[in-house]
């Protein structure tokens, strides 16, 4: 009797999964290890082949769906733990123990592979399996020249990604949620450039005398001219720069969001500095500071995800500040409606807020 299958989120996100998604730090896959990860509600097996690539399998058997994770790796395969059925990288089956030397008996369905890249220190994985890959992965900045650091956090949020991007584009949150830690509430009027593209949405700040709390001491000692962008690339990425004089000085916040489940994401984020005479101080001070600042993030996603779910659907009410929020919300959703609909339309607006 054929049973109707459990709609995954991967089946009802749209556009949304025509895109990578980082499933692991490249660190986190050595060889002779298979490894069990999920994007989407979508369990995946993967594993490194001689060469070193990375091959990524649906985690899961087509004899009898047992998962593929809990198996081992033997001569560039994966071999299931229930019956020692055996898989190369592209899914076919190569041989089945019980069937002997009778490999005309092996089935021809084979299970779905998925597209694998290794770019700027993770892992990537195209979840939109009819649709080809037509784009590389979103770079991440590492700046590997003279002066430049660099270092990664993964952190896992009970929240979904439009609500995450949001939160890692918004400024006024920070004088409330990070208050001491990364901004003072001192009433600056600051003004800024919002543009929305067909894939991205940029903002350009004028911050005079803004300052993020920590820049004077060790950020900014000389007090040069800061330049602050904080941008939302389709359909999960955010980059935030602050940049002090010709790239003399800069802290650049890249997060790449990958949904596990509708309510639980996990992001990597990479830490890029460059502070001179002062980095060897970062290395020490910044991973501690900047886990302290997601932290705080993690608590108030986590309270706004559960009063989302006691009221049943989002309500939001919004102002002009909000408008880069919304232009986020416009893309997402336009994706993940899958709409023929065209793509909504570049639009440019200023907007002005107190922090």
């Amino acid at each position: 009797m054929n049973k109707e299958q459990k709609k995954l989120m991967i089946d009802n996100c749209g556009n949304l999964k025509n895109a990578w998604y980082a499933v692991a730090l490249s660190s986190e896959l050595p060889k002779s290890q298979l490894l069990s990860k999920s994007i989407m509600e979508y369990p995946l097996v993967l594993w490194r082949n001689n060469q070193g690539m990375v091959q990524v399998l649906s985690d899961r058997c087509m004899h009898r769906n047992a998962p593929l994770s809990k198996g081992k790796l033997a001569a560039n395969c994966v071999v299931c733990p229930y019956h020692g059925w055996v898989f190369n990288g592209e899914g076919h089956c190569v041989e089945i123990p019980s069937e002997g030397p009778n490999t005309d008996r092996i089935p021809k369905h084979k299970i779905e592979s998925f597209p694998c890249k290794e770019e700027s220190g993770l892992i990537w994985v195209w979840m939109g399996r009819e649709v080809p890959v037509n784009t590389p992965p979103f770079y991440l900045p590492r700046f590997e020249g003279k002066g430049w650091q660099h270092y990664f956090m993964v952190t896992d949020f009970e929240q979904g990604i439009t609500d995450l991007v949001e939160n890692f584009m918004d400024v006024p949150h920070t004088v409330f949620v990070h208050k001491g830690w990364f901004r003072e509430r001192s009433q600056i009027c600051i003004k800024a450039n919002v543009k929305r593209t067909s894939d991205s949405v940029l903002v350009t700040y004028e911050q005079g005398k803004d300052a993020i709390s920590f820049s004077s001491k060790i950020l900014n000692p000389k007090g040069l001219p800061m330049k602050h962008t904080d941008n939302f690339y389709m359909p999960n990425t955010t980059r935030v720069d602050y940049v002090f004089g010709e790239m003399e000085r800069a802290f650049i916040i890249t997060s790449t969001c990958t949904p596990i489940t509708p309510e639980l994401s996990r992001v990597y984020t990479l830490i890029t500095y460059r502070f001179g005479r002062l980095n060897a101080l970062a290395k020490l001070f910044l991973p501690w500071y900047t886990k302290k600042v997601i932290m705080q993030d993690v608590k108030i996603m986590k309270m706004q995800a559960d009063n989302i779910k006691k009221f049943g659907q989002k309500d939001f009410r919004s102002t002009k500040v909000d408008a880069m929020h919304l232009y986020i919300e416009s893309l997402r959703e336009h994706a993940e409606k899958a709409s023929e609909e065209p793509i909504p339309p570049v639009i440019s607006k200023e907007i002005e807020f107190w922090v």
